[in-house]
C-alpha cells in the first residue's frame, strides 16, 4: 500500500483513498526500533560503518497532499558509535563533530514529494557544527500496522550522500600509496519507525 496514491474502490475525491488518508497525523520516531547510519570509506579500501544511538524526531504525513508532509529530527552527537571506542572519541574531538561546542545535529524538512509507487523524496536542511546546507533523502514506504500494544506505525527506508566538507569536516590524513584515510562523501542511510500520535 502505498501511503499517498494506491487506488483501491474507495477513491475520494482528492483522488487518494481512505485507506491512505487514514494516515494523515502526526508521529514520533521510535529510537527503539529505528536507526540512523552512515557509511565512510577508510584507507581507499573498505568501508566503516557506524550509527547513531540517540536521537528523537517527529513527522506529520499528509496522506491526500504529500507536499505538505514534514519530518524533523535532532541527534545526539555523543551517541556516534562505529564499534572502536578509539575511533568513536577520535569523531566526537575537535578534528571531527567537536561535540562539547556543537551537542546536537538537526534536520527540519522544506519540501516533500511523492515519485510514483512506494518512493518519495524529502529535502531539508542539516545543520552540523552550526552549518546548515540543504540534503535530498530518498525514501521507500515499508508500509502500515498497529503493533501489540495498540500503536499505528509507518515504517520508512532512506538514503542519502553528502561531503561533509561542505559541513566544515575536513579532518584527514594522506596515504603513502596516495589518496586519503577518510573519504570526503558519506552515505547515509535511515530505517524508521513512527508511532502516530494519540
Amino acid at each position: 500500500m502505498g501511503i499517498f496514491g494506491r487506488k483501491n474502490d474507495e477513491t475520494t475525491a482528492a483522488g487518494t483513498t481512505a485507506e491512505t488518508a487514514a494516515l494523515t497525523g502526526d508521529y514520533t520516531i521510535d529510537p527503539a526500533h529505528s536507526t540512523l547510519g552512515f557509511v565512510a570509506r577508510h584507507a581507499m579500501v573498505t568501508n566503516v560503518k557506524g550509527s547513531f544511538q540517540e536521537f528523537e524526531g517527529t513527522l506529520h504525513l499528509d496522506g491526500e497532499d504529500p507536499s505538505k508532509s514534514t519530518a524533523s529530527l535532532d541527534i545526539k552527537m555523543d551517541s556516534i558509535t562505529t564499534g572502536s571506542p578509539d575511533r568513536d572519541g577520535h569523531l566526537k574531538s575537535a578534528d571531527f563533530f567537536k561535540i562539547d561546542e556543537f551537542p546536537t545535529m538537526t534536520f527540519r524538512s522544506t519540501e516533500a514529494e511523492a515519485l510514483g509507487g512506494e518512493d518519495y523524496r524529502i529535502t531539508g536542511d542539516l545543520t552540523i557544527l552550526g552549518v546548515t546546507k540543504p540534503v535530498t533523502i530518498d525514501l521507500e514506504f515499508n508500509g502500515s500496522a498497529k503493533d501489540p500494544f495498540g500503536n499505528e506505525r509507518v515504517g520508512f527506508e532512506g538514503k542519502a550522500e553528502i561531503k561533509r566538507s561542505d559541513w566544515g569536516v575536513t579532518w584527514n590524513a594522506a596515504l603513502e600509496t596516495g589518496g586519503v584515510l577518510v573519504s570526503d562523501k558519506i552515505k547515509l542511510n535511515f530505517d524508521i519507525s513512527a508511532i502516530k500520535n494519540a
